[in-house]
């Protein structure tokens, strides 16, 4: 598998450059909503965002994947800035939390991430394009009630996904729609059009463009279509002096309290594992298939964590949504996450009543053929073809995705997946004859590994043996023997005397047997 190093962060910045003002226009009101969801200032969000793109892009090995503020984490959030005391309290929470994740890469404890099976990480990918689908509807006709990236089911205003499509079809605003079906419609035909080998002038960019131009014709023309207020793009308009006067800064006191560090862990352990589950996901829509190493990618995270809590942002993971636009515009380097940061930077010092312009029916229209690149037709026939042990795994964690939030859904999966792993090891013959037919003496091999899910299926199979009989079961090439599965060799040796069975055992190791009482 190719690593990820690929090509000089400079080689490709014809394809990284456009792709970094996609992923721009999607971080930027995903920053916000996930800093007004989590009770932090808008400006905190904005902070992990640059930090996620500059920081963390320089830092990490992997060539697409985005870092940024995550809504997996709103709740974990939420919680511990009541818990500590506010949001100056909660900042050394980040940067202790950045330091656990660097100790875990240092201690090279990325590899958990390998361990995640593919229909897990594939449902993931399906469970968020169809949650971007649903979730991006209200915002398409106008209806703003929760936060731009909320991904979880029931959502900061009470209503769960399908209970805010339903209001949000009852307070349809024609210009929203209009903005949003020309955006989607643009998006769909701009590949196969002339236009497409541009490459400086990306799809999403003419999305936003033609938006804010028919918003602002809507505005001259009928203001009662327009698109206003809440439904817009809202950055700080402070200017520059005006943002370095709202960063929050540390309170330092606040590593005498037990609970801070508590937080810390639950921080540098939850954003670690959203950051490898992104990594793996990340990998598997990259076209080069280049492997990012996830110690460092830990690392990266670490610091970029550590100067978020610094300098008065929220936690940065890596980001599923950021990291599948990133791919869709192309990108080849991690020169477009760099990039975006520093437009995050411009937007919020320079650019503000500008990008104040752009209807969030726009963005929406983006997210919505995001969305739908990740949970295609084509993945999911892929996961029927490959059998019922990989399609229910992986329909699961969709639905439980759907139907919880991002973090527990995969948590789900991954149960039913390791179900499934167990079942398939537990059905497996543990002993394989190896005898001739009508031989004298049945003969049979044990597997590399004999552990205690093989237990039951060693004993149906010396249970069935005829009585007077002659067997031997060569353990010679097991390299690791279960107490378990030793118990039930060693002491079918009684059975076998009382039955008149010949009964060798070539290999296996002898063990005392613990008694039952």
């Amino acid at each position: 598998m190719p690593t990820a190093s690929g090509p000089s962060l400079f080689s490709t910045w014809r394809d990284d450059i456009p792709a970094s003002v996609v992923v721009f226009l999607v971080a930027l009101p995903l920053c916000l909503g996930v800093a007004l969801a989590s009770g932090a200032p808008l400006l905190s969000g904005v902070i992990a965002g640059v930090i996620g793109g500059i920081v963390v892009g320089f830092a990490s090995g992997s060539p697409l994947m985005v870092s940024g503020p995550a809504a997996g984490l709103t709740a974990i959030v939420l919680a511990g800035i009541a818990q500590v005391g506010g949001f100056p309290r909660f900042l050394p929470a980040v940067i202790l939390g950045g330091a656990i994740q660097i100790a875990l890469g240092l201690a090279k404890a990325g590899v958990i991430g390998y361990y995640f099976p593919s229909s897990v990480i594939k449902g993931m990918l399906a469970a968020i394009g169809l949650t971007l689908i649903l979730k991006q509807i209200p915002h398409a006709v106008g209806y703003d009630a929760d936060y731009e990236g909320d991904f979880a089911f029931v959502g900061p205003s009470g209503e769960n996904t399908f209970g805010a499509i339903g209001s949000a079809l009852q307070q349809i605003q024609p210009g929203a729609v209009a903005v949003a079906l020309l955006g989607v419609a643009l998006m769909v035909w701009w590949p196969k059009s002339p236009m497409a080998k541009i490459k400086l002038f990306p799809a999403p960019l003419a999305a936003v463009l033609v938006g804010v131009g028919l918003n602002e014709l809507l505005l001259a023309l009928e203001p009662s279509f327009a698109i206003r207020g809440t439904h817009l793009v809202s950055l700080p308009t402070t200017g520059a002096g005006g943002v370095l006067s709202q960063i929050t800064r540390p309170d330092w006191s606040a590593l005498g309290d037990q609970q801070v560090w508590m937080l810390a862990a639950t921080l540098g352990i939850v954003a670690s594992l959203e950051s490898l589950l992104s990594l793996e996901a990340t990998n598997k829509l990259d076209p080069e298939k280049r492997d990012a190493p996830a110690n460092r990618e830990l690392f990266a995270q670490g610091l970029g964590n550590m100067l978020s809590g610094f300098f008065g942002g929220l936690p940065v993971t890596g980001v599923i949504v950021r990291s599948s636009a990133n791919v869709d515009a192309g990108a080849r380097s991690r020169l477009s996450a760099i990039v975006h940061g520093a437009m995050l930077v411009i937007a919020v010092l320079v650019l503000a009543p500008m990008l104040n312009r752009i209807p969030l029916a726009a963005l929406a229209a983006i997210l919505l053929v995001t969305g739908f690149k990740l949970t295609t037709p084509t993945l999911w026939k892929s996961a029927w073809h490959l059998g019922w042990s990989h399609f229910i795994p992986f329909a699961i964690t969709i639905v439980a995705i759907l139907f919880t939030d991002l973090l527990r859904g995969i948590g789900i999966g991954l149960v039913v997946g390791i179900g499934y792993i167990i079942a398939e090891h537990m059905r497996r013959p543990a002993l394989t004859k190896v005898s001739p037919p009508g031989a004298i003496l049945t003969r049979y091999v044990l597997p590399d590994q004999v552990t205690f899910l093989s237990k039951s299926n060693l004993m149906q199979t010396l249970d069935a043996l005829p009585p007077g009989c002659r067997v031997e079961i060569d353990g010679r090439k097991t390299a690791r023997f279960d107490y378990d599965a030793l118990e039930a060799l060693l002491s079918f040796r009684e059975t076998a005397r009382n039955r008149n069975i010949d009964y060798r055992l070539v290999g296996i190791p002898e063990t005392d047997l613990t008694p039952a009482h």
